[in-house]
């Protein structure tokens, strides 16, 4: 009985290390290690809430607004380690490389494939969508994969851009208001207006 055990608790922590690294986390932040003594633009008990992980039940999406600095991806990665281990797969990506990834895959005709391994993961997490120079291909294929996790995978952004300046930077108006209405219809909004948590360093 206690070898069985053993086993048990061996393919559980393999498959633990395995989304862990499927999930390319940047850094090993958690909730626990969040300053919220010094992000007031923060409400600790709501993010706390989150920690449940109920709105991956209903598949509802979470963006945090705020300019640089002010905790939003230590915040959502928090979160998508929450869910990583609690058996949940998951992934994070800089939205630049999620962009790149997504155009890159035309030359090679595998954007079909890629959105729908995308598409399936439990939390995906696209960091600091802001101001980029998108082409029209990217444009097409990144609201195609929001389309596809719509109502079905909860998605976590960071961005600077409040929603109005997406019209900007995605340049297609009604793509951007069927996007914005999804997103929007279930969402958790969080803008974080507080202080740079960055210390600056001696020497700049």
């Amino acid at each position: 009985m206690r070898l069985l055990q053993e086993e048990d608790r061996f393919r559980q922590e393999r498959s633990l290390a395995a989304r862990i690294q499927k999930a390319k986390l940047p850094w090993s932040w958690t909730l626990d290690s969040f300053p919220f003594d010094q992000q007031p633009g923060v409400n600790q008990s709501q993010i706390r809430s989150l920690a449940g992980l109920f709105f991956m039940d209903r598949s509802e999406n979470i963006i945090f607004i705020g300019q640089p600095g002010t905790g939003k991806t230590g915040l959502g990665v928090g979160l998508l380690r929450k869910a990583i281990l609690n058996g949940c797969s998951g992934r994070f990506y800089s939205a630049q490389n999620l962009l790149d990834e997504l155009y890159a895959s035309l030359a090679d005709r595998s954007t079909p494939k890629l959105l729908q391994s995308l598409a399936k993961y439990d939390l995906l997490m696209i960091d600091e969508l802001g101001y980029l120079t998108l082409k029209s291909e990217q444009v097409n294929a990144f609201f195609k994969l929001m389309d596809m996790r719509y109502g079905k995978k909860g998605t976590i952004i960071t961005t600077n851009l409040d929603f109005s300046d997406w019209y900007d930077l995605f340049q297609r108006k009604p793509l951007v208001d069927a996007l914005l209405d999804r997103l929007q219809h279930r969402c958790v909004t969080f803008r974080i207006d507080g202080p740079s948590l960055r210390v600056p360093t001696s020497g700049g």
